[in-house]
Order: C-alpha cells, then sequence, then structure tokens
C-alpha cells in the first residue's frame, strides 16, 4: 500500500527491516541503547558491533526521543534508534508520537531522502499494534505535510497481521 503526502510517499509492506535499502532505517530503542532482543537485536546481528559501539559512546536518550548512529554492514547507512514507552508508564500515545516524529527529525537533519519504521514498542514493550498504527502513521502524515525533503517513508511490519492493522489505519487516515 502507499500514500501520496505532497512530495512525500508513505509505503506499508511485510518484511525484514535489517534488508530495507532505505538511507535509514529505524531501530525501536530501549532509553539505553542497548541492542538487546527483537528489531534492536536483528539489527545487532545484521549490522555488527559498531552500532553497539557508537550507541555506547552515546550513552542513552529518552522515551520520546531518537538518536542516530551509522549503519555498520546494514544495506541502510544509518539507524536512528527511537525510544518508544512501555506499556503502562503513562502517556504512552504522547511518547510513541514524539519517537515517531524525533527519528523523522533526524532523518532530515541528516538530509536523507527515506527512513524505514517498524512498529515501535510493540514487542517486548507490550504497546498494542491497533493503537500503534494510527499513532505513527498520523504524526508521519503531519511531518510529511510540512516543509520536508523526505521523499520516502516505509513501514516496514514484521508480520502479516502488524500490515493488516497498518493498512486499515491508512484507509482511516485517508478518509
Amino acid at each position: 500500500m502507499q500514500l501520496k503526502i505532497k512530495n512525500s510517499e508513505i509505503h506499508l509492506i511485510q518484511g525484514d527491516i535489517t534488508e530495507m535499502e532505505t538511507d535509514a532505517i529505524v531501530n525501536a530503542a530501549n532509553e539505553q541503547l542497548v541492542l538487546g532482543g527483537g528489531v534492536a537485536g536483528a539489527i545487532r546481528r545484521k549490522g555488527g558491533p559498531l552500532i553497539q559501539e557508537e550507541c555506547d559512546l552515546i550513552g542513552g536518550t529518552y522515551v520520546g526521543g531518537a538518536v542516530i548512529t551509522t549503519g555498520g554492514k546494514l544495506k541502510a547507512k544509518y539507524v536512528i534508534h527511537a525510544v518508544g514507552p512501555r506499556m503502562g508508564e503513562g502517556n504512552e500515545d504522547e511518547k510513541l508520537r514524539n519517537a515517531t516524529l524525533n527519528a523523522l527529525k533526524q532523518a532530515e537533519e541528516k538530509e536523507l531522502k527515506s527512513i524505514a519504521f517498524p512498529a515501535i514498542s510493540t514487542g517486548i514493550f507490550g504497546f498494542p499494534r491497533e493503537r500503534c498504527a494510527p499513532i505513527m502513521l498520523e504524526a508521519t502524515k503531519t511531518y510529511l505535510e510540512g516543509s520536508t525533503n523526505l521523499q520516502k517513508v516505509v513501514f516496514c511490519l514484521f508480520d502479516q497481521e502488524t500490515l493488516a492493522i497498518f493498512q486499515q489505519s491508512a484507509q482511516r487516515l485517508l478518509e
């Protein structure tokens, strides 16, 4: 599925984010920037130790924040580490929105043209996918409606069920 927003496009696909050939991929990070399991673990395994070494030098960021490192051995040149909320910590919707927007801003600051997101916080952080999809899509749409050089934002979703949830949210966004 593809949406046109001004001079940019949003693409919804099922796939492995570590195989994306976008300028940057987004890691669903924790505050300490430790690449453990889930998306972060896959990025660590495929990207090599350099990404974790750069994260260690940065030291961490806040929930809703995002920082950038190189992509190591990944196809993407950069990894943007966005820290989403853990379910139950409070103010989760705003924190997820901020993590999405701050990842987009990091891409913009590096003058990147394309970025790929996973469904942030929906793994071990326990955030419901049905709640995640509209928040991330609306934040991205709003961002792309402004002044931006980003041309392509991909939501690279791990399984068919998550893709379907994001597609339904995207359809509602167009209504």
